[in-house]
Protein backbone atom coordinates (compact mmCIF):
# COMPACT_ATOMS: atom_id res chain seq x y z
CA UNK A 1 0.00 0.00 0.00
CA UNK A 2 1.30 3.78 -0.84
CA UNK A 3 -0.05 6.38 1.25
CA UNK A 4 0.03 9.61 2.19
CA UNK A 5 1.28 9.79 5.91
CA UNK A 6 1.72 13.66 6.65
CA UNK A 7 0.74 16.79 4.60
CA UNK A 8 2.13 19.92 4.62
CA UNK A 9 1.30 23.32 2.42
CA UNK A 10 2.01 26.56 2.51
CA UNK A 11 0.49 29.14 0.61
CA UNK A 12 -2.07 27.25 -1.45
CA UNK A 13 -4.97 29.02 -2.78
CA UNK A 14 -6.44 30.22 0.26
CA UNK A 15 -4.33 27.90 2.80
CA UNK A 16 -1.59 29.45 4.36
CA UNK A 17 -0.14 26.97 6.56
CA UNK A 18 -1.45 23.67 7.22
CA UNK A 19 0.21 20.29 8.25
CA UNK A 20 -1.52 17.57 9.17
CA UNK A 21 -1.11 13.15 9.84
CA UNK A 22 -3.34 10.87 7.79
CA UNK A 23 -4.98 7.84 8.13
CA UNK A 24 -4.13 5.20 5.64
CA UNK A 25 -7.66 4.47 5.02
CA UNK A 26 -10.73 7.02 5.11
CA UNK A 27 -9.93 10.74 6.03
CA UNK A 28 -12.70 13.06 5.72
CA UNK A 29 -12.70 16.73 5.36
CA UNK A 30 -15.92 18.79 6.36
CA UNK A 31 -16.62 22.51 6.10
CA UNK A 32 -19.18 25.19 3.67
CA UNK A 33 -18.28 25.88 0.57
CA UNK A 34 -15.18 27.99 -0.27
CA UNK A 35 -13.12 27.09 3.04
CA UNK A 36 -10.11 25.53 1.35
CA UNK A 37 -11.57 21.77 1.21
CA UNK A 38 -11.22 21.15 -2.21
CA UNK A 39 -7.60 22.99 -2.06
CA UNK A 40 -6.26 19.75 -0.10
CA UNK A 41 -7.18 17.54 -2.82
CA UNK A 42 -5.17 19.40 -5.05
CA UNK A 43 -2.42 19.80 -2.94
CA UNK A 44 -2.24 16.26 -2.73
CA UNK A 45 -2.77 15.94 -6.52
CA UNK A 46 -0.27 18.64 -7.06
CA UNK A 47 2.28 16.79 -5.30
CA UNK A 48 1.69 13.22 -6.75
CA UNK A 49 1.82 14.78 -10.22
CA UNK A 50 3.22 17.57 -9.83
CA UNK A 51 0.20 19.86 -11.75
CA UNK A 52 -3.18 20.54 -10.24
CA UNK A 53 -6.10 18.55 -11.38
CA UNK A 54 -8.59 21.68 -11.21
CA UNK A 55 -6.57 24.27 -14.05
CA UNK A 56 -3.45 24.22 -16.15
CA UNK A 57 -3.25 28.02 -14.73
CA UNK A 58 -0.50 27.26 -12.47
CA UNK A 59 0.30 30.67 -10.97
CA UNK A 60 -3.24 31.00 -9.80
CA UNK A 61 -2.97 28.77 -7.18
CA UNK A 62 -0.30 30.72 -5.40
CA UNK A 63 -2.32 32.14 -2.35
CA UNK A 64 -2.56 36.12 -3.07
CA UNK A 65 0.33 38.37 -1.99
CA UNK A 66 2.75 35.00 -1.62
CA UNK A 67 5.61 34.90 -4.00
CA UNK A 68 5.29 30.84 -4.26
CA UNK A 69 3.40 28.04 -3.05
CA UNK A 70 4.58 24.43 -1.46
CA UNK A 71 3.34 21.16 -0.70
CA UNK A 72 5.34 18.59 1.25
CA UNK A 73 4.56 14.91 2.06
CA UNK A 74 6.00 11.77 4.17
CA UNK A 75 4.73 8.49 1.40
CA UNK A 76 4.70 5.26 2.93
CA UNK A 77 5.36 2.51 0.51
CA UNK A 78 5.94 -0.79 1.37
CA UNK A 79 8.61 -0.75 4.56
CA UNK A 80 10.08 2.42 3.46
CA UNK A 81 9.46 5.96 3.48
CA UNK A 82 9.89 9.17 1.27
CA UNK A 83 9.77 12.92 1.95
CA UNK A 84 8.46 14.70 -1.49
CA UNK A 85 8.46 17.77 -1.76
CA UNK A 86 7.02 20.37 -4.71
CA UNK A 87 7.70 24.18 -4.85
CA UNK A 88 5.90 26.43 -7.12
CA UNK A 89 6.69 29.91 -8.36
CA UNK A 90 5.71 32.10 -11.00
CA UNK A 91 7.61 30.79 -14.18
CA UNK A 92 9.15 28.10 -11.82
CA UNK A 93 8.71 24.38 -10.54
CA UNK A 94 10.95 22.56 -8.77
CA UNK A 95 10.61 19.19 -7.48
CA UNK A 96 12.35 17.42 -4.37
CA UNK A 97 12.84 13.24 -3.12
CA UNK A 98 13.91 13.31 0.60
CA UNK A 99 15.43 16.83 0.20
CA UNK A 100 17.77 16.62 -2.59
CA UNK A 101 16.14 18.52 -6.20
CA UNK A 102 15.52 16.16 -9.13
CA UNK A 103 13.93 16.35 -12.69
CA UNK A 104 10.40 15.58 -12.93
CA UNK A 105 11.27 12.51 -14.57
CA UNK A 106 13.01 11.17 -11.41
CA UNK A 107 10.10 12.59 -8.94
CA UNK A 108 7.63 10.87 -11.28
CA UNK A 109 5.88 7.53 -9.98
CA UNK A 110 6.09 8.16 -6.35
CA UNK A 111 2.88 8.94 -5.37
CA UNK A 112 -0.11 8.43 -7.48
CA UNK A 113 -3.64 9.76 -7.40
CA UNK A 114 -7.19 9.42 -8.77
CA UNK A 115 -9.63 12.38 -8.87
CA UNK A 116 -13.57 12.29 -8.62
CA UNK A 117 -14.43 15.79 -8.77
CA UNK A 118 -17.30 17.97 -10.21
CA UNK A 119 -14.61 19.84 -12.51
CA UNK A 120 -13.70 16.13 -13.62
CA UNK A 121 -17.52 15.52 -15.20
CA UNK A 122 -16.45 17.08 -18.22
CA UNK A 123 -14.57 13.92 -18.46
CA UNK A 124 -18.27 12.45 -19.53
CA UNK A 125 -20.28 15.85 -20.66
CA UNK A 126 -17.18 17.22 -22.06
CA UNK A 127 -15.47 17.67 -25.06
CA UNK A 128 -13.50 14.43 -26.88
CA UNK A 129 -10.50 16.31 -25.87
CA UNK A 130 -11.01 15.87 -22.70
CA UNK A 131 -12.16 12.08 -23.03
CA UNK A 132 -8.56 11.65 -25.12
CA UNK A 133 -7.16 12.71 -22.44
CA UNK A 134 -8.38 11.75 -19.26
CA UNK A 135 -7.29 8.12 -20.96
CA UNK A 136 -3.73 9.15 -22.07
CA UNK A 137 -3.10 10.90 -18.55
CA UNK A 138 -4.47 7.66 -16.69
CA UNK A 139 -2.90 5.60 -19.09
CA UNK A 140 0.38 7.44 -18.76
CA UNK A 141 0.33 7.44 -15.09
CA UNK A 142 0.71 3.53 -15.05
CA UNK A 143 3.24 3.14 -17.64
CA UNK A 144 6.27 5.74 -18.50
CA UNK A 145 6.59 4.64 -22.16
CA UNK A 146 2.87 5.86 -22.72
CA UNK A 147 4.07 9.77 -21.64
CA UNK A 148 6.95 9.15 -23.87
CA UNK A 149 4.76 7.67 -27.05
CA UNK A 150 1.85 10.74 -26.31
CA UNK A 151 4.85 13.24 -26.35
CA UNK A 152 6.68 11.73 -29.74
CA UNK A 153 3.50 11.50 -31.42
CA UNK A 154 2.27 14.94 -30.75
CA UNK A 155 6.21 16.40 -31.93
CA UNK A 156 5.22 14.56 -35.52
CA UNK A 157 1.77 16.01 -35.74
CA UNK A 158 3.30 19.24 -35.16
CA UNK A 159 6.59 18.56 -37.82
CA UNK A 160 3.48 17.21 -40.15
CA UNK A 161 0.90 19.76 -39.85
CA UNK A 162 3.81 22.27 -40.48
CA UNK A 163 4.83 20.34 -43.99
CA UNK A 164 1.02 20.51 -44.45
CA UNK A 165 1.13 24.44 -44.11
CA UNK A 166 4.79 25.11 -45.89
CA UNK A 167 3.45 22.61 -48.65
CA UNK A 168 6.92 21.35 -47.76
CA UNK A 169 8.95 18.52 -49.61
CA UNK A 170 9.44 16.12 -46.45
CA UNK A 171 5.96 16.07 -45.98
CA UNK A 172 6.28 12.27 -47.37
CA UNK A 173 8.73 11.61 -44.70
CA UNK A 174 6.88 12.88 -41.55
CA UNK A 175 3.51 11.84 -42.72
CA UNK A 176 5.33 8.04 -42.73
CA UNK A 177 6.50 9.09 -39.22
CA UNK A 178 3.08 10.03 -38.24
CA UNK A 179 1.84 7.20 -39.18
CA UNK A 180 4.15 4.70 -37.22
CA UNK A 181 3.45 6.70 -33.67
CA UNK A 182 -0.19 7.14 -34.55
CA UNK A 183 -0.73 3.74 -35.15
CA UNK A 184 1.14 2.77 -31.88
CA UNK A 185 -0.72 5.12 -29.82
CA UNK A 186 -3.96 3.62 -31.06
CA UNK A 187 -3.04 0.11 -29.60
CA UNK A 188 -2.00 1.19 -27.04
CA UNK A 189 -4.89 3.37 -26.42
CA UNK A 190 -7.26 0.90 -27.09
CA UNK A 191 -5.81 -1.67 -24.99
CA UNK A 192 -6.26 0.79 -22.12
CA UNK A 193 -9.71 1.50 -22.51
CA UNK A 194 -10.61 -2.57 -22.82
CA UNK A 195 -8.90 -3.02 -19.25
CA UNK A 196 -10.71 0.09 -17.75
CA UNK A 197 -14.15 -1.53 -19.52
CA UNK A 198 -13.26 -4.63 -17.58
CA UNK A 199 -12.84 -3.15 -14.22
CA UNK A 200 -16.19 -1.18 -14.80
CA UNK A 201 -17.87 -4.46 -15.50
CA UNK A 202 -16.90 -5.88 -12.60
CA UNK A 203 -16.95 -2.60 -10.13
CA UNK A 204 -19.45 -0.23 -8.82
CA UNK A 205 -22.38 -0.27 -10.80
CA UNK A 206 -25.51 0.99 -9.31
CA UNK A 207 -28.84 -0.34 -10.57
CA UNK A 208 -26.59 -2.92 -12.64
CA UNK A 209 -25.99 0.04 -14.98
CA UNK A 210 -23.97 -1.17 -18.11
CA UNK A 211 -20.57 1.15 -18.65
CA UNK A 212 -17.99 0.79 -20.95
CA UNK A 213 -15.03 2.87 -22.82
CA UNK A 214 -15.03 2.70 -26.92
CA UNK A 215 -12.80 3.94 -29.28
CA UNK A 216 -13.47 4.75 -33.28
CA UNK A 217 -12.37 4.17 -35.61
CA UNK A 218 -11.92 0.42 -33.57
CA UNK A 219 -8.43 -0.79 -33.95
CA UNK A 220 -7.36 -3.58 -36.32
CA UNK A 221 -5.97 -7.12 -34.84
CA UNK A 222 -2.28 -6.50 -36.06
CA UNK A 223 0.36 -3.62 -36.02
CA UNK A 224 0.52 -3.81 -39.96
CA UNK A 225 -3.19 -3.55 -40.25
CA UNK A 226 -3.27 -0.27 -37.86
CA UNK A 227 -0.51 1.63 -39.64
CA UNK A 228 -2.81 0.93 -43.16
CA UNK A 229 -5.72 1.97 -41.81
CA UNK A 230 -4.28 5.24 -41.11
CA UNK A 231 -2.30 6.22 -43.78
CA UNK A 232 -5.65 5.09 -45.94
CA UNK A 233 -7.49 7.76 -43.54
CA UNK A 234 -4.83 10.50 -45.02
CA UNK A 235 -4.72 9.34 -47.77
CA UNK A 236 -8.69 10.01 -48.47
CA UNK A 237 -8.26 13.60 -47.01
CA UNK A 238 -5.35 14.48 -49.07
CA UNK A 239 -7.14 17.40 -50.68
CA UNK A 240 -9.20 18.59 -47.21
CA UNK A 241 -5.56 18.67 -45.20
CA UNK A 242 -3.58 20.45 -48.02
CA UNK A 243 -6.26 22.95 -47.97
CA UNK A 244 -6.47 23.19 -44.17
CA UNK A 245 -3.10 22.97 -43.43
CA UNK A 246 -4.01 20.56 -40.60
CA UNK A 247 -4.09 16.59 -39.93
CA UNK A 248 -7.36 15.82 -39.79
CA UNK A 249 -7.23 11.90 -39.22
CA UNK A 250 -5.13 10.87 -35.84
CA UNK A 251 -5.20 9.64 -32.11
CA UNK A 252 -5.51 13.26 -31.98
CA UNK A 253 -8.79 13.00 -33.82
CA UNK A 254 -10.18 9.82 -32.68
CA UNK A 255 -13.69 9.37 -30.79
CA UNK A 256 -13.94 8.15 -27.26
CA UNK A 257 -17.31 7.22 -26.21
CA UNK A 258 -18.67 6.73 -22.46
CA UNK A 259 -21.16 4.17 -23.03
CA UNK A 260 -24.28 4.38 -20.30
CA UNK A 261 -26.66 0.91 -21.15
CA UNK A 262 -24.64 0.74 -24.70
CA UNK A 263 -25.85 4.50 -25.24
CA UNK A 264 -23.62 7.91 -25.27
CA UNK A 265 -23.31 8.85 -21.87
CA UNK A 266 -22.57 12.49 -22.88
CA UNK A 267 -26.21 12.63 -24.57
CA UNK A 268 -27.91 10.59 -22.22
CA UNK A 269 -27.11 10.15 -18.82
CA UNK A 270 -28.79 12.58 -16.44
CA UNK A 271 -26.84 14.59 -13.41
CA UNK A 272 -26.97 11.38 -11.21
CA UNK A 273 -25.82 9.52 -13.90
CA UNK A 274 -23.15 11.02 -14.95
CA UNK A 275 -21.83 11.27 -11.47
CA UNK A 276 -22.38 7.83 -10.98
CA UNK A 277 -20.45 6.85 -14.54
CA UNK A 278 -17.56 9.72 -13.42
CA UNK A 279 -16.98 7.61 -9.91
CA UNK A 280 -17.29 4.11 -11.64
CA UNK A 281 -14.46 5.19 -13.89
CA UNK A 282 -12.23 6.29 -10.88
CA UNK A 283 -12.84 3.25 -8.66
CA UNK A 284 -11.97 1.28 -12.17
CA UNK A 285 -8.77 3.79 -12.76
CA UNK A 286 -7.86 2.41 -9.40
CA UNK A 287 -8.33 -0.95 -9.98
CA UNK A 288 -6.43 -1.13 -13.30
CA UNK A 289 -3.46 0.58 -11.56
CA UNK A 290 -3.83 -1.42 -8.56
CA UNK A 291 -3.47 -4.35 -11.27
CA UNK A 292 -0.41 -3.29 -13.22
CA UNK A 293 1.70 -1.78 -10.79
CA UNK A 294 0.98 -3.77 -7.42
CA UNK A 295 0.59 -0.74 -5.47
CA UNK A 296 -2.44 1.80 -4.79
CA UNK A 297 -3.27 5.09 -5.86
CA UNK A 298 -4.82 7.33 -3.58
CA UNK A 299 -8.26 8.35 -4.19
CA UNK A 300 -9.38 11.60 -4.15
CA UNK A 301 -13.03 12.39 -3.93
CA UNK A 302 -14.63 15.81 -3.77
CA UNK A 303 -18.05 16.57 -2.45
CA UNK A 304 -19.05 12.66 -2.96
CA UNK A 305 -21.96 12.87 -1.55
CA UNK A 306 -23.42 16.14 -3.33
CA UNK A 307 -26.27 14.08 -5.35
CA UNK A 308 -25.72 10.63 -4.20
CA UNK A 309 -27.44 8.74 -2.09
CA UNK A 310 -25.73 9.40 1.68
CA UNK A 311 -25.91 5.81 2.42
CA UNK A 312 -24.52 4.68 -0.85
CA UNK A 313 -21.85 6.77 -0.69
CA UNK A 314 -20.91 5.88 2.89
CA UNK A 315 -20.77 1.96 1.71
CA UNK A 316 -18.76 3.22 -0.99
CA UNK A 317 -16.35 4.99 0.99
CA UNK A 318 -16.15 2.19 3.05
CA UNK A 319 -15.55 0.10 -0.12
CA UNK A 320 -12.78 2.24 -1.55
CA UNK A 321 -10.99 3.11 1.80
CA UNK A 322 -11.01 -0.85 2.32
CA UNK A 323 -8.62 -1.15 -1.07
CA UNK A 324 -6.76 2.61 -0.86
CA UNK A 325 -6.39 5.70 1.07
CA UNK A 326 -9.42 7.79 0.59
CA UNK A 327 -9.59 11.36 1.00
CA UNK A 328 -13.11 12.67 0.52
CA UNK A 329 -14.62 16.48 0.90
CA UNK A 330 -18.01 17.37 2.01
CA UNK A 331 -20.20 20.41 2.83
CA UNK A 332 -22.93 17.75 5.06
CA UNK A 333 -21.73 17.48 8.85
CA UNK A 334 -23.96 15.23 9.64
CA UNK A 335 -23.25 12.78 6.79
CA UNK A 336 -19.15 13.46 7.58
CA UNK A 337 -19.90 12.34 11.35
CA UNK A 338 -21.60 9.63 10.39
CA UNK A 339 -18.20 8.36 9.24
CA UNK A 340 -16.38 8.66 11.68
CA UNK A 341 -16.16 4.84 12.84
CA UNK A 342 -14.60 4.11 9.07
CA UNK A 343 -11.39 6.95 9.95
CA UNK A 344 -10.53 10.67 10.44
CA UNK A 345 -13.05 13.27 10.13
CA UNK A 346 -10.88 17.12 9.89
CA UNK A 347 -13.34 20.57 10.17
CA UNK A 348 -12.00 22.87 7.66
CA UNK A 349 -12.89 26.90 8.00
CA UNK A 350 -10.74 30.04 6.04
CA UNK A 351 -8.32 27.89 4.64
CA UNK A 352 -7.29 26.34 7.88
CA UNK A 353 -7.57 22.57 8.96
CA UNK A 354 -8.44 20.80 12.53
CA UNK A 355 -9.36 17.45 13.72
CA UNK A 356 -12.61 16.87 14.57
Amino acid sequence: MVWLRHLAINDLRNIRDVSLDLQSGLNVFCGRNAQGKTSLLEAVGLLARGRSFRTEDSPSLIRRGAGGLRTRGEVARDDRSNALEVELEPGRRQFRVDGRDVVPREYQGRLEVVVYSTDRLRVIRGSMRDRRQFLDRSAGALWPSYRADVRAFERALTQRNAALREQSSDLDIWTERFVDLGARLRERRAAYAARLSTALRDGFRPQDEDYRVTLRPEVPATASEMRQALAGELRALTARERASGRTLAGPHRDTVMMLLNGRDAALEASSGQARSLLLALVLATLEVYREETGHTAVALLDDLDSELDHDRTRALCAEVSGRAQTLVTSAHPGWAESLRDQGSVFRVSEGEVRCA
